[in-house]
């Protein structure tokens, strides 16, 4: 499937020129705006509080029967999925980080050229902003445990909540897609339209998002770059605040909190908290270079990440697994050699793109493109392409191992009614929840390396080509 469009100088499509869809164009991208929610909604639910992961109907299909799994599920109705009153503290959070934007010590970065040949300005403090929150809520634990009111109310909240984003990521994806028809060639503000998203149909431009960098003036906010916002502060913040509230309710119904939730929470925090240190590497990753601001990103930012990546925990804080000191062992390692790949080779790619002298990469070797570009052909980049994703993916290992042999059965007393939770009939069988994570992330990954090899073939034509002579593999050394 082909659209029509080309970008000249200055960022806006004049004459067309055939072009490939994504995602199985208009009808694809449809069925993924509708398909990403509920796989979100789906993960909530088979980890329930009702009735185990997953629900025993599950697990004897030729007696399924509808109502009896709603019921095991705690289906709260059609209605019951949204809540005015939660909708309302979810923007109350967006509000505050935006407050946090706006107040903190920031710096300022510039970033990538542009088509249009200018350069935007990128206020950077989610690091100040993700630690004054974390430092709010550990306050507030520290004073009331875990009854600590945001705890317990993302718990019993919990559909809600995912509800309100997913209101969010709608409201956004509309509102970007509408404004972005005002940005005119030679513009003052830099203002730009996405490759991916100017096919003109209507439905896919929404879902990739035409504009590449869109952004709002608030008042008494002052300039707010809506891409990288969402990037980096309400949802990937919100992972940790998940994860936190998931260990505070295994706190409250178990009495302690397990190794494995300890690990999983301080793993993912790192990868977060990593992430906002390193802040200003994000503006040379494709998701900002590359990708218009749609559905796809809003939904990926603000729904996908931190409901999606917070499963494990979810499921911790309702199943306690204790690892042990062999456990803990290996899943360190897991972690540390997938954190030393992941930093290691994008610390030496932003060594290489600011400063080729820098003592610590400046023996590296590197082939001259006719586009004028440099590509390593040695260190971490000569080894794979994408070398990176490879630690990336063996971190996310680290996310799932701590879950164990998953599955859980929820077990009433006849008289007290309280629940027990025992592994049953459903041991192993809520692996395929626990660990859907890195079975996604991988497919995630080899199809970001393909749009990546595609945009690099049409950048450095043959030198790319003799690029892939000298550097052979795409992610995994020796495999892949």
């Amino acid at each position: 499937m082909t659209s029509m469009n080309v970008l000249p100088k200055g960022g806006i499509p004049s004459k067309p020129v055939a072009k490939h869809y994504e995602f199985g164009g208009p009808l694809g991208v449809l069925g993924m705006a509708i398909g990403l929610p509920s796989i979100v909604y789906t993960g909530a639910f088979l980890i329930n509080d009702v009735s185990g992961c997953p629900p025993p109907s599950l697990l004897h299909p030729s007696t399924f029967k509808l109502e009896n799994f709603l019921s095991e599920i705690g289906w709260p109705g059609w209605t019951g999925l949204g809540s005015f009153r939660v909708t309302g503290w979810v923007l109350a959070y967006y509000a505050f980080n935006l407050f946090l934007y706006a107040v903190l010590p920031a710096y300022t970065v510039k970033g990538t050229i542009l088509k249009t040949g200018g350069r935007l300005d990128y206020r950077f403090n989610a690091f100040y902003t993700g630690v004054t929150i974390m430092s709010i809520l550990a306050i507030g634990t520290a004073l009331q445990g875990p009854d600590f009111p945001p705890w317990t109310f993302i718990w019993e909240n919990y559909i809600q909540i995912i509800t309100a984003n997913v209101y969010i990521c709608f409201t956004l994806a509309c509102f970007v897609y509408i404004r972005s028809f005002a940005v005119k060639e030679g513009n003052l503000e830099n203002r730009e339209i996405a490759s991916e998203g100017r096919s003109g149909n209507i439905i896919y431009d929404w879902f990739m998002g035409r504009e590449l960098n869109p952004r709002v003036d608030i008042p008494l906010i002052g300039v707010v770059d809506i891409k990288v916002f969402c990037e980096l502060r309400p949802g990937l913040l919100g992972w940790v605040i998940l994860d936190c509230a998931f260990m505070a309710h295994q706190y409250k119904i178990h009495g302690y909190v397990s190794d494995s939730i300890f690990l999983l929470t301080l793993f993912q925090g790192f990868y977060v908290f990593d992430s906002y240190w390193m802040e200003p590497a994000m503006l040379t990753t494709m998701d900002i270079t590359t990708d218009g601001f749609g559905f796809m990103l809003s939904m990926g930012d603000l729904v996908w990440l931190p409901f999606l990546y917070s499963l494990q925990a979810r499921y911790l804080g309702m199943h306690a697994v204790n690892l042990g000191l062999s456990g803990v062992s290996l899943v360190l390692a897991v972690q540390a050699l997938g954190f030393y790949i992941f930093r290691a080779s994008n610390n030496e790619k932003n060594r290489f793109r600011t400063d080729p002298s820098d003592p610590r990469i400046a023996h590296l070797k590197y082939m001259e493109t006719k586009a004028g570009s440099k590509l390593l052909v040695s260190g971490w980049w000569g080894r794979a392409r994408h070398i990176n994703y490879l630690g990336d993916w063996i971190m996310g290992w680290s996310y799932s191992l701590p879950t164990g042999v998953a599955g859980y059965q929820i077990i009433y007393g006849e008289d007290s009614g309280l629940k027990t939770l025992v592994p049953g009939d459903a041991r192993g069988w809520g692996m395929l929840v626990t660990y859907f994570y890195i079975i996604y992330f991988a497919a995630m990954l080899m199809h970001r390396e393909t749009r990546d090899e595609e945009k690099c073939v049409k950048k450095y034509g043959k030198d790319w080509e003799e690029y892939k002579k000298k550097v052979p593999w795409r992610i995994v050394p020796g495999i892949y």
